[in-house]
């Protein structure tokens, strides 16, 4: 936490909050760090409404003023509609990677100039440095079991330059035991893994409820055999093996969602990739994104691999990688810090 121990009362910080265990302690350890620290819960849909009563039970414990910001509007038309439609034509998007830029980090902003507070905060486990060359960007935590740094990678140097991520320097344990010592209710929550607006998980039915219409078509077999209708695009993913409601006498898995609803499946070992194409890259300083070698993530939770970008828009990977998904992200990193990434198209 170096760098961070010198401030005085002058400096305020809005903190995203959301009542959970993560935010909350954010709040303290800036606290304790001098800043003059303010809260703001955003309602994003109404499934939020507990979100917003539990940021008001913390700000109380705490002792700070809460702001409480409404984006049902913006929320629906940057996040949750881009997700219905692109699940509806086969592809996976990230609905978090969505919100981060267009809706969360942009209001918390917004309001943190409104409020005159030059810092703003949340409770992700990921660090922001700034380089030689003046640019902050998103790196790596201590924690990489917790590790949030790839949902970050395109928020605009205007938000990183105001960006403080206390919990970059902790393990998720230490931020529990702060909370018990602080009497937080939130201090043994469990932590949320699905998607905040579909609670239940069930994103076909969130999807079809909105009265947006998927794709149909048929499953389509490794030997090209057509293995019978499927139940619409937005069940499946590419490179999930369960759930599929066949019985191929052998196990398979998506390998891909093609352009008129027809599911290609294949038999494990065939769901390897060398090459994929990216849209819509973007980097922490707006600049195009440097032709080399990176290593590169594929989705959240997977480990970082080696490739090599070509300054365009295609990604080649030495060692061929398992199922990148249309629609998901690959994020591109040098020295445990983001340098870009950009929405994956195609694969090879």
């Amino acid at each position: 936490m170096d760098g961070f121990n010198t401030f005085e009362k002058q400096d305020k910080v809005l903190v995203g909050m959301s009542g959970g265990v993560d935010s909350s302690v954010t709040v303290r350890i800036l606290q304790d760090q001098g800043f003059s620290v303010e809260g703001a819960v955003i309602r994003f849909s109404p499934v939020h409404e507990a979100a917003v009563s539990a940021a008001r039970q913390t700000a109380d414990t705490l002792k700070i003023p809460l702001h409480v910001i409404d984006a049902s509007e913006a929320f629906e038309e940057n996040v949750i509609r881009p997700f219905c439609e692109n699940y509806c034509t086969g592809r996976t998007p990230n609905p978090c990677i969505l919100c981060n830029p267009t809706v969360k980090f942009r209001l918390l902003a917004e309001k943190a100039t409104e409020l005159g507070c030059r810092f703003i905060s949340t409770g992700h486990y990921a660090r922001v440095q700034v380089g030689k060359d003046g640019i902050s960007r998103i790196a790596v935590p201590e924690s990489a079991a917790r590790d949030q740094s790839y949902m970050l990678y395109r928020l605009p140097q205007e938000i990183l330059s105001r960006l403080i991520l206390p919990l970059g320097e902790f393990e998720k344990d230490d931020i529990r035991e702060m909370a018990r010592a602080l009497g937080l209710a939130c201090a043994d929550a469990p932590d949320s893994m699905e998607i905040c607006f579909i609670p239940d998980g069930d994103y076909a039915a969130f999807i079809r409820a909105r009265g947006f219409v998927a794709k149909s078509g048929r499953f389509i077999g490794p030997d090209g055999e057509d293995l019978g209708e499927h139940a619409g695009v937005d069940h499946y993913t590419v490179g999930q093996r369960k759930g599929l409601g066949i019985a191929a006498g052998r196990p398979l898995f998506v390998k891909s969602i093609l352009p008129n609803g027809d599911i290609q499946l294949a038999e494990t070992g065939q769901e390897y990739s060398s090459r994929l194409s990216l849209i819509d890259i973007a980097t922490p300083d707006g600049h195009p994104l440097p032709a080399g070698d990176y290593l590169v993530k594929i989705r959240s939770t997977a480990k970082p691999v080696l490739c090599i970008f070509d300054g365009g828009n295609t990604v080649t990977f030495p060692e061929p990688v398992r199922a990148p998904a249309p629609g998901q992200s690959a994020v591109f990193y040098r020295n445990g810090e983001v340098f870009g990434g950009g929405i994956i198209d195609t694969t090879v």
